[in-house]
C-alpha cells in the first residue's frame, strides 16, 4: 500500500505541522516548503528564535558550529545541533533536538524533532519523521538517472508524483544502516529498519527489516519500544 501522511508521521513532533494539512502523501509538501518557511519565520517568538540573516531563523537554544553553512530559507528549531561543515542549502526545516552532522548536506527537506543525520549524509527533497536516523554515509537519491518524473512503486502498483525530484519519505522511528542508498521515491514505514549497504527502492512496510535486494522480514514487536 501507499502510506499516507497520517500513517507515517506524528504531526505533533514538528514545527511544520500546518505544512502537511490538506495533503495526503508526504511528497506533496515538497513544492511548498520554501514558502511555508517564509510565512512561518516572521511569526516565531523573538525570545526563542533569532533571524540570523534574512530568511534564516535559528532557535537561541540551537547549537550551530562556526563552519556550518545555512542558506535561506531555513528554520532551525530549539535544541538542534548543526555540526562542523554541515551544508544546509535552503528550504530546510530542522526539528527540535535534531542533529545535522559533519559534511551532511540538506536541501528542500523537513526533519521532524529528534531526527539524526549525523555523519556524511545527503538528504534532498525528503521528509524524515520523528526520531528517524540515517547511519553514516547513507543518502537519499532524489533524481532518476533518466531524469523522468518520479513514480512511487509498491509491488505492481504505481503512483505518479508529478515531480522530477523526490527523495525518501521516512516514517517515525526509522533506522537506516550505514552506506545505504534510498533511491528516488522510496517510502519507509514507521519503525522499519534498513540493513547497512542496502539499495532501497519502492515502499518498505512499517515494523519490518529491509535486508537485501528487496527481501523484507517482520520485526518482532516485543523487541522494540516506540
Amino acid at each position: 500500500m501507499f502510506y499516507e501522511i497520517k500513517e507515517l508521521y506524528s504531526l505533533s513532533n514538528t514545527i511544520a505541522r500546518e505544512l502537511f494539512e490538506g495533503k495526503t502523501y508526504p511528497w506533496e509538501v515538497l513544492p511548498d516548503i520554501s514558502d511555508f518557511i517564509m510565512k512561518l519565520g516572521p511569526t516565531l517568538p523573538k525570545d526563542i528564535f533569532e533571524e540570523r540573516e534574512p530568511g534564516v531563523w535559528v532557535a537561541r537554544s540551537a547549537k550551530v558550529f562556526p563552519s556550518a553553512y545555512i542558506a535561506a530559507p531555513a528554520i532551525i528549531d530549539e535544541g538542534a545541533e548543526i555540526r562542523h561543515c554541515a551544508f544546509i542549502r535552503g528550504s530546510a526545516i530542522v526539528g527540535k533536538n535534531a542533529v545535522v552532522g559533519n559534511s551532511t548536506e540538506l536541501k528542500n527537506v523537513v526533519l521532524f524533532d529528534n531526527v539524526q543525520v549525523p555523519h556524511y549524509n545527503y538528504v534532498g527533497d525528503s521528509v524524515l519523521g520523528y526520531k528517524a536516523h540515517m547511519g553514516a554515509g547513507s543518502i537519499t537519491s532524489n533524481v532518476k538517472s533518466d531524469k523522468k518524473l518520479v513514480v512511487i512503486k509498491c509491488g505492481d502498483r504505481k503512483l505518479e508524483t508529478g515531480r522530477k525530484k523526490v527523495g525518501a519519505m521516512l516514517g517515525d522511528n526509522v533506522e537506516v544502516g550505514c552506506g545505504s542508498v534510498l533511491n528516488p521515491g522510496t517510502v519507509i514505514g514507521k519503525g522499519a529498519r534498513v540493513y547497512p549497504l542496502s539499495s532501497v527502492r519502492g515502499v518498505v512496510p512499517p515494523m519490518s527489516i529491509y535486508k537485501k535486494a528487496g527481501e523484507v522480514a517482520k520485526i518482532r514487536e516485543d523487541t522494540v519500544s516506540l
